[in-house]
């Protein structure tokens, strides 16, 4: 990315939540950047770390978390060094974050208009009159026709589709720099998602908002993002341009994640036969093995792996692509019967 205008620079992130079992790394060394307009597609199963290293960007860590180490650079400013009024003052402003569940962002007891105009107001010196025009604009570049009727609606008279849809327009209420995305459309139906995966691909577009898109999901990121980073048990394992990352799969677990996708197993099995899976467990983050911790589940483990693998090129000529694995290769990983 030289010479690229950043927004986001994450340096070696490191958040441990410590509990009375011991302790959890569940994000160890992540490190990414973002530049301006761009999407990243943050992927891998649940409990892989994807969704904490996006609340560890916007500081909302709840213990018995907390971020222990690493450098969250936007814009050249870390945010880790920042007072907690520095960053509030950025969140919600230069900063938004979508959820997965709308209602965490709404607030069931306050009409629409309410709780948008508070966002509007909390944020700049405007009339009224002035944040409530502001919210019924950004209604309606998130497609919800009659803007007006809208915000005199209360969330639970809305659809799931159109609270999320109003939950993702207070995110980009200011316009910001960057948005987190938390499997925003997860829980919609796949007409409605792809609405809304369109309007945000539109507004990206349109404003060179930076956009990190948290999912695990391949088929929806595959047609947003520009990048992708794979997790797994706390780590990136492999990142690199969408092209680079679903057509030529380095890592036994990235192959892993493809070949499990329905679409996948359309095409090479028969009709009636299984799905197609990746063998054994995600590791227990208290009892993580040493090394790789995808090596137990993997086909090309050796001994090797006993050592955790740096990011590296899997192979001269593919720039931007790295690879955490000792064994990178286009070979598929073995999967179960």
């Amino acid at each position: 990315m030289s010479g690229e205008i950043l927004t986001l620079d994450l340096r070696d992130l490191q958040t441990r939540f410590h509990t009375r079992g011991g302790v959890l790394p569940v994000v160890e060394r992540v490190s990414f950047t973002l530049g301006r307009g761009k999407v990243l597609g943050l992927v891998g199963e649940s409990g892989s770390g994807k969704s904490v290293t996006g609340f560890s960007i916007m500081g909302l860590v709840d213990p018995p978390g907390r971020v222990e180490g690493g450098q969250v650079l936007f814009q050249g400013r870390d945010l880790l060094q920042m007072s907690n009024a520095e960053r509030r003052a950025l969140r919600g402003d230069r900063i938004a974050m979508i959820f997965q569940d709308p209602m965490a962002t709404l607030n069931p007891v306050l009409r629409i208009d309410t709780q948008m105009i508070e966002t509007v107001r909390a944020h700049r010196s405007v009339s009224t009159a002035m944040a409530r025009q502001q919210a019924a604009d950004t209604l309606a570049l998130m497609g919800l026709s009659n803007p007006d009727e809208r915000l005199r609606a209360y969330p639970h008279q809305l659809s799931g589709g159109m609270r999320q849809r109003v939950a993702i327009a207070i995110a980009l209420l200011h316009g910001p720099d960057l948005i987190i995305a938390d499997e925003p459309t997860t829980a919609l139906d796949v007409t409605i998602q792809a609405q809304i995966l369109s309007e945000m691909q539109k507004l990206v577009a349109a404003r060179g908002t930076s956009l990190i898109w948290i999912s695990h999901d391949l088929s929806v990121v595959a047609g947003l993002a520009d990048e992708i980073a794979v997790m797994y048990a706390g780590r990136i394992v492999e990142h690199g341009t969408v092209d680079q990352v679903l057509d030529d799969p380095q890592h036994p677990y990235t192959q892993g994640l493809i070949g499990s996708l329905p679409s996948a197993n359309v095409q090479h099995q028969r009709r009636g036969t299984r799905l197609r899976q990746i063998p054994g467990m995600a590791p227990n983050l208290l009892q993580m093995p040493a090394g790789c911790a995808f090596a137990p589940r993997c086909a090309r483990a050796t001994a090797a792996c006993a050592v955790m693998p740096e990011m590296a090129a899997p192979r001269a000529g593919a720039p931007g692509h790295r690879v955490r694995c000792f064994h990178p290769g286009p070979v598929a990983v073995e999967t179960s019967a």
